[in-house]
């Protein structure tokens, strides 16, 4: 997508060649009409979609979006912390977070991921597919079906896309960089 690979050259900031801020228009602070620009472009590569399924708190935006333009389907998001509201009854997930470099538990109420559901996991990154695999995991345990992944932004040369093809999904991503050059980021053509 042409209009996020400007705002990423104009406004991201690179940091170590490895990390990639966009908090002022994509997970801090959100420009609206961009976020509705990419959930349109990733809904339009989709049919046949229940549910949106993501992980709090960066990707609830976009996948909200994403499921106003597949005619306001539910989303569902895992939480990453357990309370006394959300009982023993959950799927739970151990996720690594590449940007924080800690692991935790995702949980996802087994109320809300139902058998045979045609389930598309939204998220804000990709790097190493640690969350998108933990949700995958989540719904393969709730015999759901896994109709495919839409990411905004994919850092591909950090192994997650492999990761996803491997399971035999299908991705689609909004911008996807091949590699950081110099503190900037190199688009696939």
């Amino acid at each position: 997508m042409k209009i996020l690979e400007e705002r990423i050259l104009n406004d991201g900031k690179i940091i170590n060649n490895e990390i990639l801020k966009v908090d002022n228009f994509i997970n801090h602070q959100i420009d609206i009409l961009l976020l509705d620009n990419i959930c349109q472009y990733l809904a339009s590569k989709f049919t046949n979609i229940d549910k949106i399924v993501t992980v709090e708190t960066s990707g609830i935006a976009f996948a909200v979006g994403v499921a106003m333009h597949l005619n306001n389907i539910p989303v569902v998001f895992a939480k990453k912390t357990k309370s006394l509201i959300l009982n023993d009854n959950v799927y739970s997930e151990e996720v690594k977070s590449f940007t924080r470099k800690t692991e935790s538990q995702i949980y996802i109420d087994k109320a809300y991921i139902k058998e045979n559901e045609r389930c598309l996991i939204v998220d804000d990154f990709l790097a190493e597919g640690n969350a998108v695999m933990g949700l995958v995991n989540i719904c393969k345990r709730a015999k759901a079906k896994v109709s495919g992944v839409a990411i905004v932004i994919e850092k591909e040369f950090q192994g997650g896309r492999q990761r996803i093809l491997s399971e035999g999904l299908r991705l689609e991503s909004a911008a996807v960089i091949e590699r950081f050059e110099n503190n900037k980021p190199i688009f696939k053509k």
